[in-house]
């Protein structure tokens, strides 16, 4: 446990101190905001509702894939992964660490992005926002959870800005879709089935669980 909350520390005063990935998701996620609102200038309130979830998991994932990809950068410089897999305790705990401060920067992205949105294209969303919170948590968390274990293998490799999103994109499926889908059902019938939940329950739960045992082979290699 100490070396989780180590590694989290780190993490978050090291973006603290530089905050490059924070304002470089962040400015990516508020350029495509920007970008719909120019491309969906002529359409009603109706129609935005029913594509912002579309629209915002676009803007969610896209953020999420640029940060993780700088997640391993300053471990890569001096050799520090070894240090890493030198920790005294589960190198599982180093995982964990690293993806909870990914998930805490990816959130604080997500929050305002989510803020311009509504402001952008005037959506009143106050009224379910603490279950769209939750919703885009649970998203996160599998995002974060495999986009994590895959940054470490991808960090290693030459052409690893392109193989994070070739070898993360593809499993994310599960996730994205009970995400869009619990979205939609909050932002449209102002409900939350729990189909689309369930779906991210159990993803969640099997790419945190693979990504905890995994990470400590991939730190050996």
């Amino acid at each position: 446990m100490n070396v989780l909350l180590a590694v989290l520390w780190k993490d978050l005063v090291t973006e603290w101190r530089g905050r490059d990935r924070a304002v470089a998701t962040l400015l990516f996620s508020l350029l495509v905001v920007v970008i719909f609102h120019f491309s969906l200038d002529d359409g009603g309130p109706e129609r935005i509702r029913e594509l912002a979830p579309g629209l915002l998991w676009i803007a969610y994932v896209f953020a999420a894939v640029l940060g993780l990809n700088r997640a391993f950068s300053l471990e890569l410089e001096n050799d520090a992964m070894a240090g890493l897999a030198l920790a005294p305790s589960d190198r599982g705990f180093v995982f964990l660490g690293k993806a909870a401060a990914n998930f805490l920067i990816l959130g604080v992205v997500q929050a305002l992005t989510a803020l311009v949105f509504a402001l952008v294209f005037d959506q009143s969303w106050w009224r379910v926002a603490p279950a769209l919170a939750g919703v885009v948590a649970l998203g996160s968390l599998g995002i974060c959870s495999m986009g994590t274990l895959l940054s470490a293998v991808a960090v290693r490799t030459r052409f690893r800005e392109v193989m994070l999103p070739l070898l993360l994109l593809p499993l994310l499926i599960p996730v994205l879709s009970g995400a869009v889908q619990a979205t939609q059902d909050l932002l449209v019938e102002g409900t939350l089935r729990f189909a689309p939940l369930q779906l991210l329950l159990v993803a969640d739960g099997v790419y945190l669980i693979a990504s905890y045992l995994l990470f400590d082979y991939v730190l050996d290699e």
